[in-house]
């Protein structure tokens, strides 16, 4: 090579964001891109990857792995011409070192990233079955799932799909190689699979449609004897169902086996029972009558919140449906129990205390501002309000979030800071897991994983520094926010309504208002009547406050006066975009209202000549009612007068 054209070739090769540009020239020199080693259209796709060493290196690797010249020569040709086989290919070797390894060992599999259909953009469960059709052993289904894992991933580097998109053909992937794995258990047992129904439950991210790239897969199993009576009261018969269960834990462990074994082709993931009743101490298989007794007499307040994901993925269908359908009514009773709020923040407390301290700051899932604590949000609000609200009751958390949002229970623009950081953060774990397809969810501390990891989020400026200015700014905004509404003071009082008392029909409504000591129920029902309907958000958020405020006005001398001083105030302030946020997001400031609402005439009064005095109840930890000095008051006043346009405006400051 002449040194003008290395001069040439090198300066281009650090343009377009190679860091080893002389190990670059070398492979671009080498046999098999002989052909092509000129052509700009490679050079910029190459520059477009989130690593472009890494994809050149790759892309050599595969060359260099396939059957001989023509299939070399019909792979460079399709690189060249097709853009989407291009972006595709290109975008997956720079950003997963994993992958590449795949690719050199199963040279052909790149013909998986040509179709390029609108059909083939949202593959479902059923297309990826049809993918890991034909996988006859644990080693053809590893080779069959990665091959089905690349077209995610291209998609996913490619931005054809977004975080949520990604996270759900996880899910579906992973529902596919369930029910492979299933498939391949039976076949080697027949006469366990013909003697017992079995269930397989998702739970987890994969329950909830939203599963990394490499995680755990939590499952829990549901079996019965052939023929059992349908519901949670069958049970088969003794020496049938003994047998069907035996059968049943054989299956079961023969297709965690498939899934978690390590062979030539390394693992799937590993196929997680834990979450089952007793852990991994209780039988690994029971029948659903046995499920039920369980979370009816000694589950605890984390297992209902597990519950919230639960979805039937393999096996027995019905019987998965039937599982669900039994201990959904359980679920959205667990906010009844003694200490349910404070039993779900302890929990969240103690995760983060165990996290080791050299890993916290890097800790994307546990630590303090990382996903957890939107799960952890997401999933309390959920199992407070879903009670009396079904359209919270999703096991998505991006699609409970947006329900949240929409019914009142969360600020518009909380949800919509919250949803920006969880995709960020989400999109951050993604491609760290695809690097290695390696379980991990730190944060790299190496410069070149760090650039990497940029630049595959569409950081090209100063990627490093972009980064880590994000993440640490997305950080900060679900660490605010989660503290808001995890913490938030009216969720306990929520919690602690009776059931039926968060939503009331009206002969209801009448009667609990009649047994809290309210003198005139008729005209305190249209208050709440007028308070509350309609389908405004003002309407959806006091239908939130109500039931907890009702109870707090039963507590004063008059209950009646409190009521309708609450409807003067919100008549004349519920336009006011602060007012119903300042009473819902802050415990304290709707306590101190229902107390000044209820305490005679005076402060009423004063309340609806300036109602915006409202804001001075939540003033941080009751500094808005702390006494004040003769000078300060002085001070106020003057400064209200001195900004009154009259006399008259200054007497009513």
């Amino acid at each position: 090579m002449t040194p003008g054209r290395r001069s040439s070739t090198f300066t281009r090769l650090l343009r377009h964001g190679f860091t080893d540009a002389s190990a670059a020239e070398r492979l671009l020199d080498s046999a098999e891109l002989a052909a092509v080693r000129d052509d700009p259209v490679l050079l910029e796709a190459l520059g477009a990857t989130a690593d472009p060493d890494l994809a050149l290196h790759g892309l050599v690797r595969l060359l260099e792995a396939q059957p001989g010249p023509t299939a070399r020569r019909e792979l460079l040709d399709t690189l060249i011409a097709a853009k989407p086989l291009r972006d595709r290919l290109l975008g997956v070797l720079g950003a997963s070192a994993a992958l590449a390894d795949h690719l050199a060992r199963h040279p052909r599999d790149w013909e998986a990233l040509v179709t390029y259909e609108p059909r083939d953009l949202h593959p479902g469960v059923a297309e990826f079955e049809r993918g890991l059709a034909g996988a006859g052993d644990p080693v053809a289904l590893r080779v069959a799932y990665r091959r089905c894992l690349l077209s995610i991933a291209a998609r996913d580097v490619c931005g054809t799909t977004d975080v949520a998109q990604t996270a759900a053909e996880l899910a579906d992937l992973a529902t596919a190689t369930l029910r492979a794995a299933l498939a391949l258990a039976e076949a080697a047992a027949p006469e366990d699979a013909a003697a017992c129904r079995l269930a397989v439950i998702a739970m987890g991210k994969c329950g909830g449609h939203e599963l990394n790239y490499v995680s755990d897969v939590d499952v829990i199993f549901v079996g019965e004897a052939l023929g059992a009576p349908p519901g949670p009261s069958g049970t088969g018969g003794g020496a049938d169902e003994g047998k069907a269960l035996r059968s049943a834990t054989k299956l079961a462990s023969h297709m965690m086996r498939i899934c978690s074994e390590t062979t030539v082709e390394g693992s799937i993931w590993p196929v997680d029972a834990n979450l089952r009743p007793e852990g991994r101490n209780g039988p690994l298989v029971r029948t659903l009558s046995s499920h039920l007794a369980y979370y009816q007499r000694w589950a605890k307040t984390w297992e209902f919140q597990a519950l919230l994901k639960a979805r039937p993925v393999a096996g027995d269908l019905d019987l998965g449906q039937e599982y669900v359908a039994a201990l959904e009514p359980l679920v959205w009773k667990a906010a009844e129990r003694e200490n349910f709020v404070a039993d779900v923040q302890k929990m969240r407390r103690r995760v983060v205390e165990n996290i080791p301290a050299a890993e916290i700051d890097r800790e994307l899932k546990l630590g303090p501002g990382g996903l957890r604590d939107v799960e952890f949000a997401v999933q309390l609000l959920q199992l407070v309000h879903g009670r009396t609200d079904p359209t919270l009751r999703s096991g998505t958390t991006l699609d409970a979030l947006q329900a949240l949002a929409a019914g009142g229970y969360v600020g518009r623009a909380d949800a919509v800071q919250l949803d920006d950081a969880y995709r960020f953060l989400r999109s951050m774990e993604h491609r760290i897991q695809l690097y290695r397809l390696r379980r991990t969810h730190l944060v790299p501390e190496g410069e070149a994983d760090l650039r990497r990891l940029g630049r595959s989020l569409g950081l090209r400026a100063d990627p490093v520094t972009e980064l880590i200015r994000e993440w640490k700014q997305h950080t900060g905004v679900v660490r605010r926010l989660h503290e808001k509404l995890f913490y938030r003071p009216l969720l306990d009082a929520f919690a602690q309504l009776a059931p039926g008392e968060a939503r009331l029909s009206a002969e209801a409504a009448r009667e609990r208002l009649v047994a809290l000591g309210y003198a005139d129920p008729a005209a305190a029902l249209r208050h709440l009547e007028a308070l509350a309907s309609g389908v405004t958000r003002k309407a959806a958020i006091q239908r939130t406050l109500l039931p907890v405020l009702l109870g707090w006005f039963a507590d004063s001398a008059d209950p009646d006066a409190g009521l309708l001083n609450f409807r003067k105030v919100s008549d004349a302030l519920g336009k006011t975009p602060w007012y119903l946020r300042l009473l819902r997001d802050e415990g304290a400031a709707a306590e101190n209202l229902a107390r000044v609402l209820s305490a005679g005439r005076l402060a009423p009064d004063l309340l609806m000549r300036a109602p915006e005095a409202v804001a001075l109840l939540g003033d941080g930890d009751g500094g808005g009612l702390e006494p004040r000095g003769r000078a300060q008051l002085e001070q106020e006043i003057l400064a209200a007068v001195g900004r009154a346009d009259n006399a008259e405006d200054g007497v009513r400051a």
